[in-house]
């Protein structure tokens, strides 16, 4: 975690260069133009969310932008197994995103005597291997998450999905695009449940998710994983393409599903940044966007 940080703030140093990487070709972008006399006032400009926004069971930090910068977007922060959300918290400020404000929170279920907690319904011990397995179902936390985002950032903030970015570590992955996939499911002809995009370091959909969807979720998603002695596995990567719309896999040059500990690993998490979170910047007060 410490060479994460410190790779961080090297990064952050250059932050306002990211913006000008080149976009994939494969992922939509929203613009900002300039309303014509025809074009009406959108909406207010979101908040920034507050301790008691939450619901009182939910254990979360928040880090606010950096130099004052309006919460333009909210970044939510999800531990891996066995981690507390101090990790995270740090690893938001670390990061230093322009206009954007992380949401860390904390897994609700305790490893009791083990310590650190955890996503999933139960404590499931793998049998191969004698370790807890990530998969142990996640509908208790995909609740409390729901209600985090729909419940506090949306109708108490007033920030719409696309405003909002998900970064989950191992079960915290699992549990970021498990909860993309039920957005998406219970979302109406009329509401649109895409997100600004799910990071996931090390973990693919977890059993309990749907094999596909049609239509696919349009929530764009990054998967980061090792080369070899990975969970995403190659009939992983086919689930989320069978899913997800826009899915890039980017794989380490060693193995194993660790946090990214070098610029190169760093890299295309920070151009996924440059590519979906939003700045209004130098945009005139009365702009609308166009998806």
């Amino acid at each position: 975690m410490h060479q994460l940080q410190y790779n961080l703030h090297r990064l952050s140093c250059t932050r306002n260069l990211v913006r000008h990487l080149p976009r994939h070709p494969s992922f939509p972008s929203i613009d900002l133009v300039h309303p014509s006399e025809h074009l009406p006032f959108t909406r207010n400009m979101p908040r920034l969310p507050q301790s008691s926004d939450f619901p009182p069971k939910a254990v979360v930090s928040i880090v606010p932008p950096p130099n004052n910068d309006p919460p333009t977007n909210i970044l939510v922060l999800l531990h891996g197994l066995g981690d507390k959300n101090d990790s995270f918290t740090n690893l938001g400020r670390q990061m230093n995103l322009p206009e954007t404000a992380c949401i860390s929170i904390q897994a609700p279920q305790s490893l009791l005597d083990l310590g650190g907690y955890h996503w999933g319904d139960d404590i499931i011990f793998d049998s191969t291997n004698g370790g807890i397995d990530a998969d142990a179902g996640f509908k208790q936390a995909t609740v409390l998450l729901k209600i985090i985002l729909q419940e506090t950032l949306m109708e108490k903030c007033g920030y719409k999905p696309r405003e909002i970015l998900i970064f989950g570590f191992g079960q915290g992955g699992m549990a970021a695009l498990n909860l993309a996939v039920a957005l998406h499911e219970s979302a109406s002809e009329k509401t649109s449940s895409e997100l600004a995009g799910v990071i996931s370091i090390g973990a693919p959909l977890p059993a309990e998710a749907s094999a596909s969807l049609n239509p696919k979720c349009k929530t764009p998603i990054l998967v980061c994983a090792g080369s070899d002695q990975s969970s995403v596995t190659a009939s992983a990567e086919e689930k989320l393409k069978h899913v997800f719309e826009f899915v890039e896999i980017k794989r380490y040059r060693r193995p194993g599903d660790s946090m990214p500990n070098s610029r190169d690993e760093m890299l295309p998490i920070m151009q996924f940044f440059s590519r979906r979170l939003q700045s209004t910047k130098g945009v005139p007060p009365r702009s609308v966007q166009i998806s």
